[in-house]
């Protein structure tokens, strides 16, 4: 019969666990029978033999395939979509990478053709395709995603029903449906222990928790294209623990800009309760023994096609047209999408007031504006072309005169060559979103403004050499705005500002545009989307380069799920797994820490309960344990707060003070202390409490402590940062030390500490004939790793013969020095219950444990 602890034992893996020495085929021979085992396998050719390549799954909402279906034979043919932005992240890869594309297609396949058309999708393409039912797209790109998610995570709340659409739970039902697809076509194909998974975007999110529950050692990555809005904003999403969930079910996660992160980062921080840190350079976050590593990497542009449609004859046949019918005009060029956060109605409006305030350019300056289609429909959409017409055609009216036209509009779709050739003649380009993901218009324009020999030719430049020129007039709001440090940086809601700007960049010497222009050049040409590409998969790799190092299994139901992932020798302390040790040895010392351990953080009345002083009281009966209760609280409040447990031990304040038992005196540590520091520590402590609402300063005989949990969560770490600095630099030459812990920063003397106190107490039981055969430590913060550290070195002592059993466990399953965990502090609580109840059962001689992990030579 399996005892209870070996199934606790066995309760602990996942599949995942059980590796399978040969590559996991992808191909099915039969339903549920996987060819290319070795055990049954047929003798294989040389190139059967060959290592498979390496291979990337790349899943974004769209294909970058193109479908045209023939009208008369019906039939589906299918090519690249060179403008695709996952298309050409291919090219950063290596050419030993296989990629395999997964998405849905910008057409409607009749079912009857959807299985010929994966077919072949895939044998040409390496592309799985995801079929959606009509409405259930609809409601999941066209409600969830487009009139929901995207107007949010740009700025947008949807304050009344004509400002965007409110949250509908039908639709973000057809989200997680729709996520499901995705996920179910990526496990149909994946190899989870070679492949790399890389998500794209907004439409995807919570496909990481799809996967991660069915491969808990899946190595996926995902990369946000779109803003991740502030807290302020993010948290008003009904179902905002569910998406940040999701998303760190992955084990990187991408973003365009720092502000994008570290939004990310704050609502991790306030509604989970997570906190980061920088390691290395690198940004992380400990999710369950899990790190989710955060990359920060600006998209970027293939040099390489826009390049090669700069050489095309017919490009510079068409620039030279243009340049031809706009001699001797200041091209001005806006290329947009037709949607609410472009801003173009505010950069036609700049127009105005630049030829209001400037006549003299009154038949000079033409801003051309290029609109793109709109990605979705809706009233917002045709109010943004209502409006544009307006103003454009009043703007005509005002300053235009016969044969000039102030602004020119051309109304989308555009082709990519078309967009270069207006690109190469433009003198300056507009982007002034109000609120954009990234922005790709100045990279290009900038690489246009490079040319080509062919441009060059057709332009008359006779010398390779000239100097270039270009200026770019960026919104603040977009992320390529960071990355352009040449260019004129507007408030775009500042039309007076904008329109200074634009006169700016026409009336700037050529030395300074060629210096901007080099500057930007040199940047997108190195920065591209191979580099992009290239970057990311690296970090994605070591992100997951210590998968199999930890054990895992999941937790959690629905979106909730997540994989507690540690090291192999970090397990979960069960009773049954210590009851054999405590109930056969004879001389205990149990040391428990008292906030967060017997207590809950969170927990506004701080006395001890009931169940806390019954079960300490039960331990404290049996003569052969010692117990202490061993916290940072001053000695007043826990002698009170423990007087119904005459026998318990207590070391406050660190161990500054300390008593044996409820009814000896508090002694006090034997170093000699002055604490003439506290003159200079308290008022500094004193300024930021004041600057700092929730602060408070606890005064102890021994420290001071500034507690900053019930603070603003992000500005409260962010003052005790500052605090630690401030402190160590003026306290340099005082006797103390300075910590942060669990929410708050300390000030105590040197050498007092947990650590010291476990050290005194096994000390006085060994002068005493009784040393300790059996040592329990619980604690949950920074300050009881030193009791951690020092519960192993006098058991590590070569001069005695004796076997100690040792447990030093943390709450809450993060690094630590301890061996084992437990959750929470019920869980701390049912674990004394046990071991009160082992007190009263008989004795079993034992002469040896089978746990070889939990002994030790003393």
């Amino acid at each position: 019969m399996i005892s209870r602890s070996c199934l606790d034992l066995l309760n602990l893996l996942s599949l995942d666990d059980f590796r399978v020495v040969s590559r996991v085929p992808r191909v099915m021979t039969a339903s549920g029978v996987m060819a290319d085992f070795e055990s049954d396998r047929s003798p294989r050719s040389e190139s059967e033999d060959a290592v498979s390549p390496e291979r990337r799954i790349v899943v974004a909402n769209q294909l970058p395939v193109r479908a045209h279906q023939d009208g008369q034979t019906g039939t589906w043919r299918f090519e690249w979509d060179p403008d695709s932005q996952v298309f050409h992240l291919k090219d950063g890869l290596g050419p030993d990478v296989e990629v395999v594309y997964v998405g849905s297609l910008k057409a409607d396949i009749d079912v009857a053709d959807q299985e010929e058309v994966s077919r072949v999708l895939f044998e040409s393409f390496r592309c799985v395709p995801t079929f959606l039912p009509l409405d259930l797209q609809n409601k999941f790109y066209h409600g969830f995603c487009k009139h929901y998610l995207w107007p949010l995570f740009h700025y947008m709340l949807p304050m009344s029903p004509t400002q965007g659409a409110r949250f509908n739970r039908l639709q973000w039902q057809a989200y997680v449906s729709a996520n499901k697809v995705f996920a179910d076509k990526i496990m149909e194909v994946i190899n989870p222990e070679e492949d790399y998974v890389w998500i794209h975007d907004y439409h995807l999110m919570v496909v990481p928790t799809f996967l991660r529950k069915n491969f808990h050692r899946i190595k996926v990555g995902f990369f946000l294209h779109s803003p991740f809005p502030s807290s302020e904003i993010y948290r008003t999403i009904p179902v905002r623990d569910e998406i940040l969930k999701a998303l760190l079910n992955c084990d990187l996660v991408g973003f365009q800009t720092f502000d994008y992160a570290r939004h990310f980062l704050s609502c991790c921080s306030r509604m989970l309760g997570l906190d980061y840190e920088s390691k290395r350079g690198y940004i992380g976050l400990d999710y369950y023994g899990r790190t989710v590593s955060i990359k920060i990497l600006p998209f970027g542009i293939h040099m390489g096609q826009l390049q090669s449609v700069l050489s095309m004859e017919s490009t510079a046949t068409r620039v030279k047209a243009l340049k031809e019918q706009y001699e001797g005009k200041i091209i001005i060029l806006g290329v947009d999408d037709l949607d609410i956060f472009k801003g173009i109605n505010l950069k036609l409006l700049a127009m105005g007031h630049l030829l209001e305030a400037q006549p003299e350019l009154r038949g000079k300056v033409v801003l051309v504006q290029i609109t793109n289609p709109a990605r979705s429909s809706g009233k917002d959409v045709l109010q943004v072309q209502i409006e544009t017409d307006h103003i454009a055609e009043e703007i005509n009216r005002k300053y235009g005169e016969p044969g000039y036209d102030p602004i020119v509009l051309i109304k989308g779709p555009v082709t990519t060559q078309e967009k270069s050739t207006y690109y190469s003649i433009a003198d300056c380009v507009v982007v002034n979103a109000v609120r954009d993901g990234m922005n790709l218009v100045p990279y290009k324009y900038t690489v246009c403004r490079q040319g080509s020999p062919a441009l060059d030719k057709a332009l008359g430049i006779t010398e390779s050499s000239a100097p270039r020129n270009s200026m770019i007039i960026v919104s603040e709001f977009i992320g390529c705005s960071p990355s352009l440090s040449g260019a004129i940086r507007v408030n775009p809601w500042d039309i007076d500002s904008v329109a200074d700007a634009m006169n700016s960049a026409i009336t700037i010497s050529d030395l300074e545009k060629h210096l901007r222009h080099d500057k930007h050049y040199k940047y997108i040409s190195s920065h591209d989307v191979e580099y992009w590409a290239r970057s990311f998969d690296q970090d994605l790799e070591r992100a997951c380069r210590k998968h199999y190092r930890k054990r895992c299994w999941g937790i959690g139901f629905g979106l909730g799920f997540r994989v507690v992932a540690l090291g192999p020798s970090f397990r979960k302390l069960s009773v049954d797994h210590i009851a054999s040790a405590y109930r056969n040895t004879s001389n205990r010392v149990i040391l428990l820490d008292y906030d967060g351990t017997l207590l809950p953080n969170a927990s506004i009345d701080k006395r001890p309960s009931s169940e806390v002083i019954s079960v300490l009281n039960r331990l404290c009966r049996d003569p052969e344990n010692v117990v202490f209760i061993v916290s940072g609280r001053g000695k007043d409040s826990l002698g009170a707060w423990f007087s119904p447990c005459e026998k318990l031990g207590i070391a406050a304040e660190h161990g500054f003070f300390k008593r044996w038992t409820g009814d000896s005196g508090w002694e006090k540590c034997g170093l000699t202390m002055d604490f003439e520091w506290k003159k200079i520590a308290e008022p500094i402590m004193e300024q930021y409490t004041e600057a700092t609402d929730g602060s408070f300063i606890e005064t102890k005989e021994s420290a001071l402590v500034w507690h900053h949990q019930d603070a603003d969560p992000q500005f409260g770490s962010f003052q005790a940062k500052e605090l630690l600095n401030h402190l160590e630099s003026v306290l340099t030459n005082e006797p103390v030390i300075v910590k942060r812990g669990q929410h708050i920063v300390e000030v105590k003397p040197q050498g007092v500490n947990k650590g010291t106190v476990v050290d005194n107490l096994i000390s006085t039981m060994r002068r005493r004939g009784k040393s300790p055969d059996f040592l329990l430590c619980i604690g949950d913060d920074r300050s009881d790793e030193d009791m951690f550290e020092a519960i192993a070195r006098p058991v590590s002592t070569p001069s005695s013969t004796s076997t100690a059993e040792v447990f030093a466990c943390t709450v809450g399953q993060k690094p630590s020095m301890a061996k084992y965990y437990l959750d929470d502090t019920s869980e701390v609580i049912k674990l004394l219950q046990g071991l009160a109840a082992v007190t009263s059962e008989p004795k079993l001689v034992c002469l040896q444990s089978s746990s070889e992990d939990t002994h030790y030579s003393t």
